[in-house]
């Protein structure tokens, strides 16, 4: 059964080395993380897993003690941090970005409360198979907690990733809402082609995170909202 979640976004400027002397912009977001992984500790999960959305080649589970890191963007040995999903043996794969933020916002947080595992969604699949992905994920022990890494449309500003598109700021509005009132019927009803053309990677882990939380009871709080670069970066928690 769900018994908390956190919802954080993916960028890897998170971590101060990658972003280097842009650290500060995301400060408040990391603050945010920090609060929301509060909540899954103090809710005393016997397995969390940490849910990305990923490209198809990526997708499927990570167990625990996968790793990754960040050399993939720009740094070189020694000035990435390693990161790993607990403890446990060295896995096969690589974790794909968005696991390996979550990764990292683990052991900043020195994250002990609990196994920890990795899910990666495929960024296409379709709502049905999403939720039906989460309703599995809530059977997996007696208390599951859930790390949900996405970020809104990349669609926001006229210099974001995906340049200015007017649907962008409604479609992050109602994701904000439905994440700060675990709201698990808004979040299954999002569109995947909008979500799609507006590139909101979260779209698939948020369904996921629906599909977990049904009949769960739980609240839901928005700890931080912003779209610093463009794209929208939500923080919430559901317990």
């Amino acid at each position: 059964m769900l018994v908390a979640a956190a919802v954080c976004p993916t960028p890897p400027l998170l971590v101060p080395e990658v972003a280097a002397g842009a650290a500060a912009e995301l400060d408040d977001a990391r603050t945010a993380c920090s609060d929301a992984l509060a909540v899954l500790a103090a809710s005393r999960p016997d397995l969390l897993v940490v849910v990305g959305a990923t490209e198809d080649d990526h997708a499927g589970p990570y167990p625990q003690g996968s790793r990754g890191g960040f050399r993939a963007f720009g740094l070189g040995p020694g000035q990435a941090p390693e990161v790993r999903l607990g403890e446990g043996e060295e896995g096969p794969r690589l974790l794909p970005p968005a696991l390996a933020v979550g990764a990292w916002l683990l052991d900043r947080a020195r994250w002990g409360a609990a196994p920890v595992e990795g899910l990666g969604i495929a960024r296409p699949r379709d709502t049905a198979a999403c939720l039906a992905a989460g309703r599995e994920l809530a059977d997996r022990d007696a208390r599951v907690a859930l790390l949900v890494m996405g970020d809104g449309s990349a669609c926001r500003t006229l210099k974001a990733p995906g340049y200015l598109d007017e649907r962008a700021a409604a479609f992050d509005a109602g994701v904000g809402r439905a994440l700060g009132a675990a709201d698990t019927a808004a979040l299954a009803a999002l569109d995947p082609t909008l979500a799609a053309e507006l590139q909101a990677a979260g779209r698939a882990p948020w369904q996921v995170l629906a599909g977990a939380a049904e009949g769960a009871g739980l609240a839901g709080r928005l700890l931080y909202e912003d779209a610093p670069y463009g794209v929208g970066y939500f923080v919430a928690t559901w317990s």
